[in-house]
């Protein structure tokens, strides 16, 4: 990389209202009834801007696809989704990737994050 050229890191935020049910062996009361959770959610980008528009990804661009996704999630029973299995907060990190890598190939790390009980998950790679 010359002195030049920089990589950068941009970052967009999302929120999803969602519910689920989820078999474990530890506080499985509350957890095998339906539940909901406010998830807030963010995506990251990694690369060297364009050189003519001098932009890493048109936010707009970005946005839209992580509309695409959102409407995948949001308001919806979660164990209804496919391809997410069960409803863990490292689950739908895999399945944001999944939805948004391939028309985001600069896509390098989802969070999704239940703020309310503190919960965060982040999957970098």
């Amino acid at each position: 990389m010359s002195e030049n050229t920089h990589l950068f890191e941009l970052s967009q935020r999302f929120y999803f209202e969602a519910a689920h049910t989820l078999h474990r062996s530890i506080e499985t009361a509350g957890s095998l009834r339906i539940h909901g959770h406010t998830y807030e959610a963010a995506v990251s980008l990694r690369g060297t801007p364009d050189p003519v528009s001098g932009m890493l990804i048109d936010l707009g661009y970005l946005r839209q696809e992580i509309e695409r996704v959102r409407a995948m999630l949001d308001h919806h029973f979660l164990d209804e989704v496919g391809e997410i299995g069960p409803v863990t907060l490292e689950n739908l990190c895999v399945f944001i990737k999944k939805q948004l890598i391939a028309q985001i190939p600069t896509l390098s790390c989802v969070m999704v994050e239940r703020k309310a009980s503190g919960d965060k998950c982040v999957l970098r790679w």
